[in-house]
């Protein structure tokens, strides 16, 4: 069972640093779960805020509804009584409802609610899809605002005076308009992330849009560098997050940049590299080449990044 109540959840996770954990798959791309639960352990052991279990650098595009009702069971297993662990919900409405309603059950203490499939909608649509997964569970709900999922300020405030469990705004567009009405409409009530790929670059001038946090990727590898570099973006250091800037986050995007699908890839690229292997990328991502990741792997030690604890994997 939930710890948190939405609001205290809401409270908790909009003043740390929040990540998603890649799902460790073998070499037959079923789950790993020795790895998972190991990588889970490691990342619970640093101060993060919140981990999103199968969530879009966990690859839960790739899940069925069964294994990431059980990804996300491990993950509050493993990771529960030190960090919050919340889960994702995607798909049709009936199927994000399932994913809910599982994550509940799990002890998830709530879930971002991804877009709905491959459909065009208006704000209707998008509203009553929305509230149906909000009406299905008690722990708190946050939505992603991306792709064919963009919810307007009114829409946003109708679904917040509606449903008390209905607690966060993830955005993925970076329309600092669009951002303004949403968080000028719906102030405190709410609290909003930064979900753009690789959030560090924008996580400043987001801050001054109410965005006080941001879901690092890059944390699962590097997890000591990505909470320093949140540590100085919420201190207003823009000398210090320009220093990191240049030193590791943008000739990593530029790595990451080499291929479609990278995104990810380029995450579990870098668990290889410092010695936390969670295997390969499932289909129709790609691995990193092996060019690609011996520039990572240079990277990560001429920024001297590499994480400070032991590399080898401990359950």
């Amino acid at each position: 069972m939930a710890t948190y109540t939405p609001h205290e959840l809401a409270a908790t996770l909009k003043d740390g640093l929040l990540s998603f954990p890649v799902t460790a798959f073998d070499a037959n791309f079923e789950i790993d779960e020795t790895a998972y639960r190991s990588h889970l352990s490691w990342q619970s052991s640093f101060g993060v805020a919140g981990l999103f279990a199968a969530g879009g650098t966990g690859e839960g595009f790739s899940l069925t509804v069964e294994e990431s009702a059980r990804v996300v069971r491990m993950a509050v297993e493993e990771a529960g009584s030190r960090v919050p662990v919340l889960a994702s919900a995607g798909g049709s409405t009936a199927q994000a409802i399932r994913n809910a309603q599982d994550a509940e059950a799990a002890g998830a203490e709530g879930l971002l609610l991804l877009p709905p499939y491959l459909t065009e909608c208006d704000q209707a649509g998008l509203e009553a899809h929305v509230s149906r997964v909000c009406a299905a569970t008690k722990i708190g709900v946050i939505v992603y605002n991306r792709a064919n999922a963009i919810y307007s300020a009114q829409t946003v405030a109708n679904l917040a005076a509606r449903h008390e469990n209905f607690i966060g705004f993830k955005d993925a567009t970076g329309d600092i308009e669009h951002l303004t009405r949403v968080y000028s409409r719906n102030g405190d009530r709410l609290f909003y992330l930064g979900g753009l790929p690789t959030a560090e670059t924008f996580a400043l001038p987001l801050l001054q849009l109410g965005m006080s946090t941001y879901s690092s990727a890059m944390y699962n590898f590097v997890p000591e560098f990505a909470l320093d570099f949140y540590r100085d973006v919420r201190n207003l250091d823009h000398a210090a997050v320009t220093e990191k800037l240049n030193r590791f986050v943008l000739p990593y995007i530029d790595i990451r940049d080499r291929a479609a699908g990278y995104g990810v890839s380029i995450v579990k690229g870098g668990l290889k590299a410092i010695g936390r292997d969670n295997g390969p990328v499932r289909t129709p991502l790609q691995d990193l080449n092996e060019q690609d990741l011996a520039d990572l792997d240079a990277l990560i030690t001429a920024a001297g990044v590499r994480p400070s604890v032991p590399a080898a994997q401990t359950a």
